[in-house]
């Protein structure tokens, strides 16, 4: 069952159009991969659906709810992860998660505080300020604030951008298991082998338009190609 359903939307920054009328839905429980170069639209795309940017045209429905009309309906569902999101490093890791569950003013906190330690996975370095975390572990701690709470949709914008393979892997298994318990996952990454090993579907944007969707296999046997990066390279030129 399609839990969004993304219809010929546009989004205009004054004269430049940075969505050219794109169409796309995805499943609940899926793991969908949104990818393009650099420029091609994604963050945009993301953004919008995480209520953060007004659409130009077109519509948006998430989990039965319309983009434009009930964007607080939507926000009470949805987890959004940028790429370049931030912690308050003078807390500590403990503190920082307690902070988050605290907004939840119910049983729920308690159980959200749980998962969250173990999503991040930090042990002992939970208990050590933020600033003294490598980036590994502090994209680690971002990820289990976007998951702990259970999200029905999590928007990750480019979930593993710069970390180490271990990191990594980790960050990938941790995502894919949430999917597995309920969450819908929509992820951009430059990294075709992440897209490959973790997506369902794929969607590739380019100058604002969805150029391929599928499966990394159907992708792959439609193009000849043996990965996702040369699915990609071959759409994109």
């Amino acid at each position: 069952m399609a839990v969004i359903e993304v219809n010929n939307l546009t989004k205009k920054y004054g004269p430049l159009e940075a969505l050219k009328g794109i169409t796309f839905s995805v499943d609940e429980g899926e793991v969908f991969g949104l990818i393009g170069p650099n420029g091609a639209g994604k963050t945009t795309a993301l953004r919008v659906l995480s209520t953060l940017l007004e659409v130009t045209s077109g519509t948006v429905t998430i989990y039965g709810y319309d983009l434009v009309k009930q964007p607080d309906k939507i926000r009470e569902i949805i987890s959004y992860l940028p790429e370049d999101a931030g912690t308050y490093k003078n807390m500590k890791g403990i503190e920082y998660l307690h902070f988050i569950a605290a907004f939840f003013q119910d049983e729920r906190r308690y159980q959200m505080l749980e998962r969250g330690v173990r999503i991040a996975d930090l042990g002992e370095r939970l208990d050590d300020r933020i600033d003294t975390y490598s980036k590994g572990m502090q994209r680690r701690l971002l990820v289990a604030r976007a998951l702990m709470i259970q999200p029905k949709l999590a928007i990750l914008d480019e979930l593993t951008s710069g970390l180490d393979v271990i990191n990594a892997q980790t960050i990938r298994r941790t995502v894919k298991e949430s999917a597995k318990e309920g969450t819908t996952v929509l992820l951009s990454s430059h990294n075709m082998l992440e897209v490959e090993l973790m997506c369902d579907r794929i969607a590739l944007i380019n100058d604002g338009r969805i150029v391929a969707t599928g499966s990394p296999k159907d992708l792959k046997a439609e193009y000849h190609a043996a990965n996702i990066e040369d699915v990609f390279v071959e759409v994109v030129r």
